[in-house]
């Protein structure tokens, strides 16, 4: 049997471990799992908040320094990443991209247009329609911040092996249908 460990203060305790949120068991069933399991459960656990806090964090300030809304900074991403497949998109494709009704994408669009962000030009087959594009500076603003910041996660997830990519793919996935679930 192993020694119990020392008390620890309450400002050292982690608020996702169970034994502190769940002392009864109610929610939590851990009575199989050592005490090193589950502080390496608890420090995946620690370290999936942090990650999520540094990349709030990160597309908030994006977004300040761009003064976007979050549907806009979409609907930017998915506009370049068009048009760097040279796929013009109309505000129909937009509003389906981003599950918006029509009325919503011509708003999301006007504000796009005054802030200098998109410009629409008209269909080059289809003159009822007409297709959106970023603006030069914008497409630049956009791969000076988000698209560093891709990159840099892409270079750490490149550093893992195959088998690596493949548990963590398999372990972030099944973490989303947890959420699924509810």
């Amino acid at each position: 049997m192993e020694p119990e460990p020392a008390p620890r203060d309450v400002a050292e305790l982690s608020m996702l471990d169970p034994r502190v949120i769940d002392p009864g068991q109610e929610l939590v069933r851990r009575e199989e799992l050592a005490d090193r399991d589950l502080d390496q459960i608890v420090r995946v656990m620690e370290a999936l908040r942090r990650w999520r806090e540094a990349d709030r964090r990160a597309s908030e300030a994006s977004r300040r320094y761009m003064r976007l809304g979050e549907t806009d900074m979409r609907a930017i991403r998915y506009l370049i990443a068009a048009g760097h497949h040279g796929r013009p998109v109309t505000p129909g494709a937009l509003a389906g991209h981003l599950k918006i009704s029509t009325a919503s994408t011509t708003k999301l669009l006007d504000r796009l247009v005054e802030g200098g962000h998109v410009l629409r030009h008209p269909h080059p087959s289809d003159r009822r329609s007409v297709v959106i594009e970023v603006t030069a500076a914008t497409r630049r603003t956009a791969r000076l911040t988000v698209g560093r910041r891709h990159a840099r996660r892409f270079g750490v997830i490149s550093r893992l092996s195959p088998a690596e990519r493949e548990l963590v793919a398999v372990f972030l996935e099944d973490l989303a249908h947890t959420v699924d679930e509810e």
